[in-house]
């Protein structure tokens, strides 16, 4: 049995060392398997391409695939499946360590099973911060109650995949991918391992709030069109108070003479519309952006080398 072991890599010099110790020591506990490693190089602008050169010189069973400029993980990730599809199973780690390599034992139990995908599951996030744990939770809870096929909640992109199940996200066409939700789309049979969550092994998180915060709104708009539906049914319900508001104040003036609100309250409610427009302006505006982007069929990325590649 032939399985890759996909790492998409971007500025990682410092944790690239810890990985490789980490990865030799599950593979000597698993003699019987034969490995590939696999990285996608995402643009590093630091030592990251030369350390895994010098590796892969010493070592042909690593594989470099090295992009033009950094496209993002999940272009990365797309690149990796691309090359790693004639393998039995892939793989994919993080190069960060926070989602251990000792996870690879269990996949490749549950692969034997007879499962296509098998994804770690973070049962224990004590060591992320309390606003990342309430954000991610956050962000799960919105999801799963928009899209059409929820989420399992705490699985990162950690997880394996079978050669179907590959072959089944690269017949997929977009070109905004949202991989978390491409993997959970193709369905298969699918099985959880839990694991706990690591501190970072070495350097710094490439995923700040900002990125964190557009990258959900992509995993949103990717997923489901409900928010453009609750969005009409929101203005729906707004126009109807606002009718109901219109015939109380007409019969206050017919009835009673009172006099029609001044300025103050057509201010706020003038304000608040407006609000209420701008903001159903920008859902459109993400769904029109991505029909957008789509329309160009520009590539998901562009490889500058390839290194021990067939």
């Amino acid at each position: 049995m032939k399985t890759a072991l996909l790492v998409p890599v971007y500025n990682e010099q410092e944790v690239l060392p810890f990985l490789w110790e980490q990865l030799q020591s599950v593979r000597k506990s698993l003699p019987q398997e034969t490995f590939e490693y696999l990285f996608v190089n995402d643009g590093s602008t630091d030592g990251t391409l030369a350390l895994l050169k010098q590796w892969a010189a010493e070592n042909s069973s690593i594989k470099i695939i090295s992009l033009s400029r950094n496209f993002g993980k999940e272009a990365a990730l797309t690149a990796g499946l691309y090359e790693a599809a004639k393998a039995d199973a892939v793989i994919i780690l993080d190069a960060d360590l926070q989602d251990p390599p000792e996870l690879i034992i269990p996949f490749l139990q549950k692969y034997r099973e007879g499962f296509d995908v098998v994804y770690g599951q973070r049962s224990d996030r004590r060591r992320d911060s309390f606003f990342k744990r309430f954000t991610a939770r956050c962000f799960y809870k919105l999801y799963n109650a928009l899209a059409v096929r929820p989420l399992p909640e705490n699985a990162g992109d950690c997880r394996l995949l079978s050669r179907r199940a590959v072959q089944a996200v690269l017949s997929l066409p977009e070109r905004e991918r949202f991989m978390k939700g491409l993997f959970n789309w193709i369905g298969f049979r699918t099985a959880a391992v839990p694991f706990a969550r690591q501190k970072r092994k070495a350097g710094k998180t490439k995923w700040n709030y900002w990125r964190l915060w557009n990258f959900a709104l992509e995993g949103l708009t990717a997923s489901s069109t409900l928010p453009l539906r609750l969005w009409t049914y929101f203005g729906f319900i707004v126009s109807g108070f606002a009718f109901l508001y219109a015939l109380w104040i007409a019969a206050q003036k017919i009835f009673w003479g009172n006099p029609v609100s001044g300025y103050a309250s057509l201010m706020v409610t003038v304000l608040f519309f407006s609000g209420v427009q701008l903001i159903s302006l920008g859902v459109i505006g993400e769904y029109l952006g991505r029909v957008f982007i789509e329309t160009k069929q520009r590539p998901l990325y562009l490889i500058d080398e390839k290194t021990n590649c067939d």
